[in-house]
């Protein structure tokens, strides 16, 4: 009876310690796609990347943004201490929008995953053209 009560705990605490390592894997990454989370802060950053911007040079680059969401996204990506906003003394007044060093850090895993995309897409367009050709060849009536 002993024995079982402590094989059981041993089985517990090794749950516990494959949970607590889980879970010190998982906490970062979520950090992560917090940071990049939604439709336009990977294209805002990859338009940044190619330069210093101002507003309205962003909201070309990003196709389909309002100035309302690029308003929005901008903001929340200067709090996250991912763009500065600059500030030119000039008349008019010129603010320009520029990544920080610490979001160039980013630029490997916004590279890895086009990578993947362009890899994944492929891969669906390869498996959605055998599908038709399976589907052409299920529906040809047969040979006499």
């Amino acid at each position: 009876m002993e024995a079982a009560k402590e094989e059981n705990g041993s089985v517990q605490s090794l749950e516990k310690s494959r949970v607590l390592r889980c879970k010190s894997e998982v906490i970062p990454i979520m950090d992560a796609m917090y940071v990049l989370s939604g439709k336009w802060k990977v294209p805002i950053t990859i338009a940044l990347m190619m330069g210093n911007k101002r507003f309205t040079e962003i909201q070309k680059e990003v196709i389909k943004i309002t100035s309302k969401v690029l308003s929005h996204e901008l903001k929340e990506m200067e709090l996250n201490g991912f763009v500065e906003k600059k500030t030119y003394n000039e008349c008019p007044v010129r603010i320009e929008y520029e990544l920080t060093d610490y979001s160039w850090s980013i630029k490997p895993i916004i590279l890895a995953l086009r990578d993947f995309g362009i890899e994944h897409r492929r891969k669906i367009q390869e498996q959605r053209g055998r599908k038709s050709l399976e589907q052409k060849e299920n529906n040809m009536p047969a040979k006499n």
